[in-house]
């Protein structure tokens, strides 16, 4: 098993009825922003995380598709799950930046998914892609959010 504390708790949460309902709901807290589109986390590993979420009145925008903010906000936390279960204990991450293109209204349930490398976790700047799929698989949103990566004091 692995020393990360995220994925500790993770696979903790996976041994019990609803793990990744309490695992999201958990990891939402830390930023509760994240909660607002009630994401699930559906896989967590070194370097990859993949969430989804639900199409509902709360998410969408005028035109009854899925809000490009409710998308960018299921991207940067899969950004932070991956960063957060990826990084080295000697180094932290701060976020920089995004950039997103938007290429397809969003009209179902979104999956999100965020990756990294073992050449993300060096001092700098490193980028981390990610990609959003409606339900018939079609990416309605990709690019790549920007972490600082340093050295812990």
């Amino acid at each position: 098993m692995t020393d990360n504390y995220l994925l500790r708790l993770y696979k903790k949460c996976l041994k019990y009825p609803g793990g990744r309902w309490l695992f999201s709901t958990m990891f939402a807290r830390k930023a509760p922003y994240f909660a607002t589109i009630k994401p699930r986390i559906q896989v967590l590993e070194p370097n990859f995380c993949q969430l989804t979420f639900k199409k509902r009145k709360a998410v969408q925008n005028h035109i009854g598709t899925v809000h490009a903010i409710a998308v960018c906000n299921g991207m940067e936390m899969a950004m932070g799950a991956v960063a957060e279960a990826s990084i080295p204990k000697h180094l932290r991450w701060l976020p920089k930046g995004m950039n997103v293109e938007y290429l397809a209204k969003t009209t179902s349930d979104v999956t999100i998914e965020a990756k990294a490398s073992e050449q993300t976790w060096h001092p700098g700047d490193q980028l981390i892609e990610v990609v959003a799929r409606r339900a018939d698989d079609t990416v309605v949103a990709k690019g790549h959010i920007t972490i600082y990566v340093s050295n812990k004091k």
